[in-house]
């Protein structure tokens, strides 16, 4: 199975931790190694990684990687790395085909949750976000987190502002070439993210939703929460 890693912003607020946030090291490994070892252990083969702010050194420590853990990792060059997350999305476009997962460089989580989303039947031409029901969740950052207001089978609304929600965005996906469409139509319609494409998929009733089942994920996305990554990476648990 194939994924797609976003790995092409700058990490400003992370900045006090290193200037380069794949980079990061989490008790001495790479948030981005971190981050591929679990998706090899979820089930994932072949990688594909977007790449823009210090893109050369990003790549150049990917290759190392490579070579290192015998994986197969494609770079995918976001020159337009200022711009949303959905542009590092699109800039894969050419590279994959068929179904593949979609997650960012920093998101860390239990590798059941990748198994689990593998051997679930997807939906032909649709696109599945792995959500997080407890909104009660203690990990997880409220002035930063994207909502989701859903069913089991259907996305309603989707962002970072939304007061009626029912769950959480991991920023797991199970995608195909639809959600290239998405991306396109929504940033036509001038929303260059990914939640925009979600909620064009969520229009068309092509967006589906995976409940984590209350497994462990964590956006490393401040120094907050890079002191909880610690603690859980020195239980094991990440």
């Amino acid at each position: 199975m194939k994924c797609l890693i976003a790995a092409a912003g700058q990490g400003t607020r992370m900045r006090e931790k290193g200037e380069v946030k794949p980079l990061i090291e989490l008790n001495g490994v790479p948030i981005i190694e971190r981050v591929i070892k679990n998706l090899r252990a979820g089930g994932i083969d072949e990688f594909f990684v977007t790449t823009g702010y210090r893109g050369t050194k990003v790549r150049a420590f990917l290759d190392l990687l490579a070579e290192r853990e015998n994986i197969s990792i494609t770079h995918v060059i976001n020159e337009d790395w200022v711009k949303p997350n959905g542009v590092s999305v699109l800039k894969a476009k050419e590279f994959l085909t068929g179904p593949f997962v979609l997650t960012m460089c920093d998101h860390l989580f239990d590798p059941e949750i990748i198994k689990s989303l593998l051997s679930h039947e997807h939906e032909t031409d649709t696109v599945t976000l792995c959500v997080d029901y407890n909104i009660e969740n203690p990990v997880v950052d409220l002035e930063d987190v994207t909502r989701v207001n859903c069913t089991r089978n259907h996305i309603e609304n989707i962002g970072k502002v939304i007061r009626d929600y029912n769950a959480f965005d991991t920023g797991i996906f199970y995608c195909n070439e639809i959600m290239f469409e998405a991306l396109e139509k929504s940033a036509a319609e001038g929303d260059e993210s990914i939640s925009g494409a979600m909620n064009i998929l969520g229009s068309m009733d092509k967006a589906r939703t995976f409940d984590v089942e209350g497994r462990l994920w964590l956006d490393v996305d401040d120094p907050t929460a890079f002191g909880k990554a610690i603690v859980y990476v020195d239980e094991g648990r990440l």
